[in-house]
């Protein structure tokens, strides 16, 4: 029997369980606030700060934009984030990806403070991550180990794959697998006999950019597949990375693109900002 897994409603599930712990706390005159920064004007990032933004509103979270120029130079955005780092009414702070390219990312993104670090880049939070001891963990890849939770999927002892090696998704979806006791294999563009490693997954989480590209006979009778993809088809329709009409006919479990993984990525970013709010036990109304 084939159970889609929704994660719509799993991303609600989560963000009105953030609103009841944020009401709690603004009945004690308290509340987070989550600040993100936005450099040019790339209409795809434009729409995701909105999200954040309906995200925060819904919660009840404080929530701050912060616009700059495209040709913003480096000290200036660093500055702005050590402000922000200094600041005890900001708990969360996003940079929004992508930057312009005359800005460096990884100084960008390791200048915001471990323990404002909403999106899990800073190394102080990877290698928390490495060690199975974090707390504020990457959105995408938490994401994914809340639908498995909550349909109920072991992880535990099962064979994971995963396809991709992003630090955004890949890497560390694998060392929250691994955390979980799962038997991981991560397979990438150099990866050998890909079919036959996919056959064997019982969970198989895809996340390489490529439309379709995970075919119904790649895949185990009765498994769970995870299609972090997000693509458009020739027609301008939003797919995944996997061919859902005849994989589905398949497995046990899979994620639908849209309304899969997607929503799930804000509702972390929100629960995370919710936990640096608590661990700096700073609030200001």
């Amino acid at each position: 029997m084939l159970n889609i897994i929704d994660g719509k409603r799993i991303s609600q599930e989560i963000l009105m369980e953030v609103k009841t712990k944020v009401e709690e706390l603004k009945s004690e005159g308290k509340v987070p606030c989550l600040s993100v920064i936005l450099v040019g004007n790339n209409p795809a990032s434009k729409i995701y700060v909105n999200n954040k933004k309906k995200a925060c509103e819904k919660v009840g979270m404080k929530s701050e934009e912060y616009l700059l120029d495209e040709n913003v130079s480096q000290e200036e955005l660093i500055s702005l984030i050590e402000e922000l780092n200094n600041r005890e009414d900001v708990n969360g702070i996003l940079v929004q990806l992508p930057l312009p390219k005359h800005l460096n990312e990884k100084v960008v993104l390791e200048a915001i403070s471990y323990k404002k670090d909403v999106d899990c880049f800073n190394p102080y939070n990877v290698g928390k991550l490495m060690q199975g001891t974090g707390t504020l963990l990457p959105c995408t890849p938490a994401g994914i180990i809340e639908l498995l939770d909550r349909e109920k999927i072991e992880i535990e002892g099962k064979n994971c794959v995963v396809l991709g090696r992003s630090n955004i998704v890949g890497k560390p979806i694998s060392i929250m697998m691994l955390n979980r006791n799962a038997t991981v294999t991560i397979c990438h563009s150099r990866t050998k006999n890909l079919e036959d490693i996919c056959k064997k997954a019982d969970i198989l989480i895809v996340a390489v950019g490529k439309e379709k590209f995970v075919k119904d006979f790649m895949v185990k009778e009765g498994s769970t597949v995870i299609d972090v993809g997000i693509n458009r088809n020739s027609e301008g329709k939003v797919c995944g990375d996997v061919d859902y009409e005849n994989v589905s006919k398949k497995v046990s479990y899979i994620t639908p693109v849209p309304g899969g993984v997607g929503p799930m990525t804000i509702s972390m970013l929100i629960k995370n900002t919710l936990i640096a709010s608590t661990q700096q036990k700073i609030y200001i109304y």
